[in-house]
This record gives structure tokens, sequence and C-alpha cells, in this order.
């Protein structure tokens, strides 16, 4: 199980490193637990979606 943790943090962290995301409060992301990882990245895919807001709606 420890190494479940491990690898879907890796993944999350390729994932933000991809996006040019290296260091969030001062910490790098090496430094974050897997919950705080997903949080992060739920929270940058949100952002960043090319649909989120009203960026995809046209009033006319």
């Amino acid at each position: 199980m420890k190494k479940d943790v491990e690898k879907k943090r890796q993944k999350l962290i390729n994932k933000l490193i991809f996006f040019r995301v290296y260091v969030k409060e001062d910490q790098q992301l090496y430094e974050f637990s897997l919950s705080k990882l997903e949080n992060e990245y739920k929270r940058f895919k949100f952002q960043n979606h090319p649909h989120g807001e009203f960026g995809s709606i046209q009033w006319r």
C-alpha cells in the first residue's frame, strides 16, 4: 500500500511539473502529502481548464 501511495504522489508531481508548477507556499512538491498534491492538482486543473468559468459560453 505504501508503494501505491508513492506511485500516486510521483504521478501527481510529474503532472504538476509538466504544467510548470514546482514550488507552492515555499515548499517543494516533493514535500507535499498525497492529499495536498491531489488538492493542488484539482485546483490547478479547475483554474486552467479551457472551459472553466465562462470562457466557453458565447452570448449573442
